[in-house]
């Protein structure tokens, strides 16, 4: 499992929004990584990481085991908006 950031051949960085969920480093980065985990999470394109983490402030991320099915964060809110299959 790569860190979630990755880089083309010009040097430009892009972001694997579900593996810095995954290992926590969406809730260490700077704002807009963790907003942009949060969105993404909304939207059902991503589900918690296997793990909880804590934030940058010290407040506690549940993991996808921790959140009831059909919750935000969960396989099944995934699914249910047509996100399942890639994840």
């Amino acid at each position: 499992m790569g860190i979630g950031i990755e880089f083309d051949e010009q040097g430009e960085a892009t972001l694997d929004l579900q593996a810095l969920i995954d290992s926590g480093l969406a809730w260490r980065l700077e704002g807009s990584v963790g907003r942009a985990a949060h969105d993404a999470i909304e939207s059902g394109a991503c589900i918690l990481g296997e793990t909880g983490h804590r934030d940058y402030w010290g407040n506690y991320v549940p993991s996808r085991h921790e959140v009831a099915p059909g919750t935000k964060g969960s396989v099944e809110y995934a699914e249910a908006r047509g996100w399942g299959e890639d994840l």
